[in-house]
């Protein structure tokens, strides 16, 4: 078990930022891993995150059992096995930091594309049609940037944003779809040695800050406006598009 106190001075806002979103504002989870990185391998970090994850998902299907929607969960989960399959095959060849540049430039290249569009204000009102092949697409993505690093949110958000759903159907399908994805995860990274002891009984004393951040998260959304949803998530996009940007591009020593 981990016993840095420095380490858990990372680790206990990162967790609680991750039941923030796991309640409903998308896009602080990805921030989990990289706030972790900082003292911690990313390996080790995505290891004794996803038990912590996985007892989230409990509190947060729970509170959205009856608010998702399945026909956006009929398109997203196949992509999003195909993406985790992709992950296993590609673990011990992956760059983490390569990883991280890429979810990065692409949260926030679609973060500043959503505001430097003419007449900002009208067309925050307007949706998106599905696309299947969209959303496969992006759910693929997310699936294998949520196995690799436990940051599916940015890519699953860039199509689910733009169809503009009522915010409550929008936290409780993002809740559903990666209570699915990290459930499956378990298998891979057990079989890949992920989910070892040092890494669990970390997870464990961390565990008691999941239903709180689940609780905060879900307080917060039940009580902000639609309009300020939208633009609160697409800030919370762009931040965790900007750190995994940095985080990557110092790895590689580009800055």
């Amino acid at each position: 078990m981990i016993t840095d106190a420095v380490f858990y001075a990372i680790a206990i806002p990162a967790v609680l930022l991750s039941g923030i979103s796991k309640g409903g504002l998308s896009g602080l989870g990805a921030l989990a891993v990289p706030m972790m990185a900082l003292v911690i391998s990313p390996a080790q970090a995505a290891g004794l995150m996803l038990p912590i994850l996985c007892l989230m998902d409990l509190f947060g299907l729970w509170a959205y059992r009856k608010t998702w929607s399945r026909s956006q969960m009929r398109v997203l989960l196949p992509g999003s096995l195909m993406g985790i399959g992709i992950g296993v095959l590609a673990f011990g060849h992956l760059n983490d930091d390569a990883v991280r540049v890429l979810i990065g430039l692409i949260a926030v290249l679609f973060s500043i594309n959503q505001w430097l569009k003419p007449l900002l204000q009208q067309q925050l009102l307007e949706a998106s049609p599905p696309s299947g092949a969209k959303g496969l697409f992006w759910s693929g993505v997310a699936g294998f940037t949520s196995f690799v690093a436990h940051a599916g949110g940015p890519p699953v958000l860039i199509y689910l944003l733009p169809l503009r759903m009522e915010k409550m159907l929008l936290a409780g399908t993002t809740v559903m779809f990666f209570g699915v994805v990290n459930y499956v995860k378990l298998i891979p990274y057990f079989w890949l040695g992920q989910l070892n002891m040092a890494n669990v009984s970390t997870s464990l004393a961390l565990a008691p800050l999941a239903p709180i951040g689940i609780w905060m998260g879900v307080w917060l959304t039940k009580r902000v406006s639609e309009k300020l949803f939208y633009r609160v998530s697409f800030f919370m996009l762009f931040l965790a598009g900007v750190k995994l940007l940095y985080d990557g591009m110092t790895g590689l020593g580009a800055i």
